[in-house]
């Protein structure tokens, strides 16, 4: 567990969709070592059993609540829990994203479409709703992050419709940011390759190749992403809202040169 030496989530709570692995964990993981408490989610509990061993910390600090992040019902479930457990909600961050489809958009089958919009664009604003139901934005200090990628700042190829979604993620940060201020911040973070079992085949062929397009020389680690997110939602960033971090290694420079 990342040791940071700060303690800005002290007494405070984090919701984190999609936190079984990967970059909900690192997220999850790096508001733990900063002192709060978590309530983790993903579909598969013995995913989120694993995920929970790695915080290492007790029930009083880390929570796990199993569902479909489109479910209504689970969304309900995982915010209450968060509230009754915890005594309240200052942060949620809306991690989950899936991408069933590749190839070009004229070959896109329609029912993966709806599906990638259902999960990585409607649920992010039914989580957003149900935890503002539950009383975010009631405490100082509320915040929320949206996952979004570099795929949804320019073209994405073989991957296109899963970037219409994040440029859609990202429009969606915007319009709520405008609507919540100035009780709950949010803002969005959109990383280049990460390495996870979700960009797995993004890189894993060939690792050096791939890093080799990056000015830094490296590709993503989750816990690159848990630091973003985590500044984005602490005091620290009490005055950005409506903001797309982009986290990508320096790829964006080759655009503008």
């Amino acid at each position: 567990m990342t040791d940071s030496g700060l303690q800005r989530y002290a007494g405070r709570t984090a919701l984190v969709t999609g936190a079984s692995r990967g970059i909900g964990l690192a997220v999850a993981a790096r508001v733990v070592a900063e002192g709060g408490s978590v309530v983790i989610t993903a579909r598969k509990p013995d995913g989120l059993q694993a995920a929970l061993d790695q915080l290492a910390v007790g029930e009083d600090r880390a929570i796990a609540v199993a569902g479909r992040a489109d479910d209504p019902e689970h969304q309900a479930e995982a915010v209450q829990t968060a509230v009754s457990r915890f005594g309240g909600l200052d942060v949620l961050v809306n991690n989950t994203g899936i991408n069933p489809a590749f190839g070009p958009l004229l070959e896109l089958d329609e029912g993966a479409a709806r599906k990638i919009m259902d999960v990585n664009v409607l649920a992010a604003l039914a989580w957003t709703r149900q935890a503002v139901a539950a009383g975010l934005g009631q405490r100082p200090g509320a915040a929320i992050v949206n996952m979004a990628s570099v795929a949804g700042l320019g073209p994405a190829p073989g991957i296109a419709y899963y970037g219409v979604s994040k440029s859609a993620l990202i429009g969606l940060t915007v319009q709520l940011a405008a609507e919540l201020a100035p009780r709950i911040r949010v803002n969005a973070i959109a990383p280049a390759v990460v390495k996870t079992k979700f960009a797995a085949a993004l890189y894993e062929s060939d690792e050096d190749k791939a890093a080799a397009a990056y000015p830094l020389r490296r590709l993503g680690e989750p816990e690159d992403i848990g630091a973003a997110a985590a500044y984005l939602a602490s005091e620290d960033a009490s005055w950005i809202t409506g903001q797309t971090l982009v986290v990508d290694g320096g790829a964006s420079l080759h655009a503008s040169l």
